[in-house]
């Protein structure tokens, strides 16, 4: 498989790993929806390589923004032909939310389970609780997320790793096909640089095998280090590709 080719599969696992609540399709591009709660899922997505977008496409975007009450947002992976992100530069949108979406295959990485990790089919609320608590959500992002994680239709699981009865890493992730995407990693502050994060990690790969993941991508913000770091340890060496978000100033 090209390299193009698998950008594009992930692309399409991570959209669906973490839908919207409403989209539109448009002439190559996925609009999405979801209240406001992230750039991923309120923004402007192109599907393949040859989305284009003129002037009418541009304001048909900005119309279905505006009626959301949310600013356009377009997401311009590295794989797009780049007059799409030129036209929007010269439009005075913002380039802003570099990113780099990474790739590597299971049997090159380190996959075992943890008798310490919990995976669940489906999260429960203490699942929910716990990780809207390590991420800082308000109770309003709190059930924008719970929404978003509830539209997810792909086989998925939502990982717990737990010492002395403390939660200390959390995640989850959806199988598309062969390919896991990895959504929400976190370690609890206090417990980072531990290990924790990778034997989550581990045990989470070892779920998406036992499912049928041959390979998992994840997508993390360009600046994210310690991120970074985890994901190399875990054998995550492939860089896809980059993309970043560009987003029309208000008014």
């Amino acid at each position: 498989m090209s390299r193009d080719v698998l950008s594009w599969r992930a692309e399409h696992a991570c959209l669906n790993a973490w839908p919207a609540l409403s989209t539109v399709l448009h002439d190559g591009w996925l609009v999405r929806f979801a209240d406001g709660l992230t750039r991923r899922a309120n923004s402007a997505n192109p599907l393949h390589a040859g989305a284009r977008m003129d002037g009418a496409t541009i304001q048909f975007f900005e119309n279905l923004f505006r009626a959301q009450d949310l600013p356009l947002i377009v997401r311009v992976p590295s794989m797009l032909d780049p007059s799409v992100d030129r036209h929007l530069a010269d439009l005075g949108y913002i380039a802003e939310g570099e990113s780099r979406t990474i790739h590597g295959d299971l049997a090159a990485m380190t996959v075992q389970a943890d008798a310490a990790a919990e995976i669940l089919d489906t999260p429960d609320d203490d699942w929910l609780d716990q990780i809207h608590a390590l991420q800082g959500r308000t109770p309003a992002q709190s059930e924008i997320y719970e929404d978003i994680i509830g539209a997810i239709g792909l086989p998925a699981g939502f990982a717990t790793l737990r010492e002395d009865g403390e939660v200390v890493a959390m995640a989850y992730g959806a199988v598309d096909g062969d390919m896991l995407c990895c959504e929400s990693v976190v370690t609890a502050t206090g417990h980072r640089g531990k290990g924790y994060g990778r034997r989550m990690m581990s045990a989470l790969l070892h779920w998406a095998a036992s499912q049928g993941a041959e390979s998992a991508c994840l997508q993390v913000e360009a600046g994210n280090s310690a991120g970074a770091a985890l994901y190399r340890s875990l054998g995550m060496h492939t860089e896809l590709h980059r993309y970043h978000y560009r987003r029309l100033p208000r008014a």
